[in-house]
């Protein structure tokens, strides 16, 4: 099992999603940004690490929007995402292809990873408030 983390940040009405770089496992997907929890890490300090070294940014960790596990040909992924809604910094692109700030209703025009659909769909209904 493979845990991971995820940040839904929130700004305007609007979520940060991050296209992975081509090449990379599940290139060209977007996803919301994070990245694998470390041993002895807890997800929120992931989380953070993982937010500074991938967009160079600085974030407060809120609380868990839910956990999903889905199982890829590479291995079984635990994800869990979290709602920030305070980040400082400019965003850098040091891990991804792009990013982009999107409405709820236009997340279906972006192809997603699996592991992150179920928070796109949670984004949508309105069972994240934006």
């Amino acid at each position: 099992m493979i845990h991971v983390t995820a940040a839904v940040i929130i700004e305007g009405g609007r979520v940060l999603i991050a296209r992975r770089r081509p090449g990379a496992r599940l290139g060209g997907k977007w996803e919301f940004p994070g990245g694998k929890i470390e041993p002895g890490e807890s997800p929120e300090a992931c989380l953070r690490r993982e937010l500074k070294e991938e967009l160079g940014i600085e974030a407060a960790i809120g609380g868990a929007l839910g956990r999903h596990v889905h199982a890829y040909d590479f291995g079984t992924v635990a994800l869990t995402a979290f709602r920030v809604t305070d980040i400082h910094g400019p965003l850098c692109l040091n891990d991804h292809q792009e990013v982009h700030w999107a409405t709820p209703a236009s997340l279906s025009d972006f192809d997603f990873t699996p592991a992150d659909l179920p928070f796109v769909a949670m984004i949508q209904s309105g069972e994240v408030k934006l």
